[in-house]
């Protein structure tokens, strides 16, 4: 069970912040920068849901994936392995997969590249895909970090790349790239 007893703590007024074991690091380090990358990908996860609510199945992903993203911040939080921390695995990973799988079967095979965009709620998709990716980079500069974060974090962004694919349309609103501009 968590409890936040106090928002303000005046704890990071310095410039530092704790990790989940107690230890005081710098705001700028590249741990907490991928922590906050994650949380912004979860933040851009939270806009797009305003757009599937009217999709239960989209819907019920996504807020999935929102947990998702609160464990794999709780195991971003707490440096080394083991021990009773919370720490991915590779079961959310496989569920992406599998929900992947499913979304796509049902969509043309691509033609050509999409560019961002056609419904809102594919657009919302898409900028939730390149945040994570962002998040991804961010990640990979850490030591130390579990293996399962990373290999989330980049279904993760395939994931929202065939939501987007669905949410336009099942395609038929895909913004295609047209290379060279030739239109």
């Amino acid at each position: 069970m968590v409890r936040i007893d106090r928002v303000v703590t005046r704890g990071g007024d310095a410039g530092e912040t704790s990790l989940g074991d107690g230890a005081r690091i710098r705001k700028d380090s590249p741990r907490i920068e991928a922590i906050g990358s994650v949380d912004e990908a979860n933040a851009a996860i939270g806009v797009l849901r305003l757009l599937t609510r009217t999709e239960p199945d989209a819907d019920a992903m996504l807020a999935r994936i929102q947990n998702d993203l609160f464990d794999l911040g709780a195991d971003l939080c707490v440096p080394g392995e083991g021990g009773d921390r919370l720490r991915l695995t590779d079961a959310p990973v496989l569920r992406l997969e599998t929900e992947v799988e499913t979304m796509n079967a049902t969509l043309p095979p691509l033609t050509s590249f999409i560019l961002p965009g056609g419904s809102d709620g594919a657009a919302h998709a898409h900028v939730a895909r390149t945040v994570v990716r962002r998040a991804e980079r961010a990640v990979i500069g850490v030591d130390g970090i579990n293996p399962a974060v990373i290999r989330y974090l980049n279904r993760l962004s395939d994931h929202l790349f065939v939501l987007a694919r669905a949410l336009n349309g099942n395609g038929s609103s895909d913004v295609l790239w047209v290379p060279g501009g030739r239109q």
